[in-house]
């Protein structure tokens, strides 16, 4: 069957980047050391080369050139930190996966960057922070499209007219024909990645939040709400687009207004002119 095919295929990705766990781990307490950190990326030769070119990027707005790791810890601080070498990191199982769902990969990391950035636009309007955990989650949204994309190719014109004649959604029909949907799938891979709940949820549910059963579903609402705005502006993570049943209790679950939604789309817009360094890093 399928399905078997596909949950297989988790035990052949590679393992997260130790890289990134043990930056983040450091990075937790407030007084971490530099030295310490550049000790862990400077072993990484693919991070430690992605962190530079990210550091002197418009994104991050550096003044001079950075030439080293050690320049690039001290200038980008603890939270843009984490960010960037969460975005290093992370790009490469972007590279040749979700082809099904886009025509290029960089499509897929595009829609995943930007679902990213709006995920921390919307926490400094909702919680009045950024939250790295969250970035990390969003950032992973889509990463059950980077296996599942084969399938969908093959299967494609029957997912859709399941959505066309049974009037269903795309993750429905996914789950009609294939046997599971991408969002459950990113959910098993995230675990098999040891990520906590609150990731794995929040990939899981991105795009059905409301069938969350934890009592906090604050960062599943934030990244379905992220992926729909993305999707609204025509950031769109692949061929399912905006194929997905909307949900209005969103802006309620927030307390958000319009207008507060289309503010929060012009900062987007201003902030992937400046990230396009981080969307070509693929």
């Amino acid at each position: 069957m399928m399905i078997d095919s596909i949950l297989k295929s988790i035990d052949k990705i590679p393992a997260f980047p130790t890289t990134i766990q043990k930056v983040s781990e450091l990075l937790h307490d407030d007084d971490y050391a530099v030295a310490d950190v550049v000790n862990v990326i400077k072993y990484d030769q693919a991070v430690a080369a992605n962190i530079l070119k990210i550091s002197n990027s418009a994104y991050f707005g550096a003044r001079q050139q950075i030439k080293t790791i050690h320049e690039a810890v001290v200038y980008l601080g603890q939270q843009q930190l984490i960010r960037a070498v969460q975005t290093a990191g992370i790009s490469k199982f972007y590279r040749n996966g979700g082809i099904g769902y886009v025509s290029q990969s960089i499509d897929l990391w595009e829609h995943s960057v930007a679902v990213a950035l709006m995920s921390q636009i919307l926490s400094r309007k909702i919680q009045a922070k950024e939250d790295p955990v969250l970035y990390t989650a969003a950032l992973l949204h889509d990463v059950g499209k980077i296996i599942m994309g084969e399938y969908v190719h093959g299967s494609f014109e029957q997912i859709m007219n399941r959505v066309k004649l049974g009037g269903c959604s795309f993750l429905e029909a996914e789950e009609d024909i294939i046997g599971i949907n991408h969002a459950d799938l990113g959910g098993r891979i995230a675990a098999r990645w040891n990520f906590p709940s609150e990731i794995r949820d929040a990939i899981a549910y991105h795009h059905r939040p409301d069938l969350l059963m934890e009592e906090d579903k604050t960062n599943a609402w934030i990244v379905y709400l992220s992926d729909q705005a993305c999707l609204m502006i025509g950031i769109d993570g692949g061929v399912d687009a905006l194929a997905h049943k909307g949900l209005a209790d969103v802006m309620t679950y927030f307390n958000l207004r319009e207008i507060d939604l289309e503010k929060c789309f012009i900062i987007l817009i201003d902030e992937l002119e400046k990230a396009k360094d981080l969307i070509h890093i693929l």
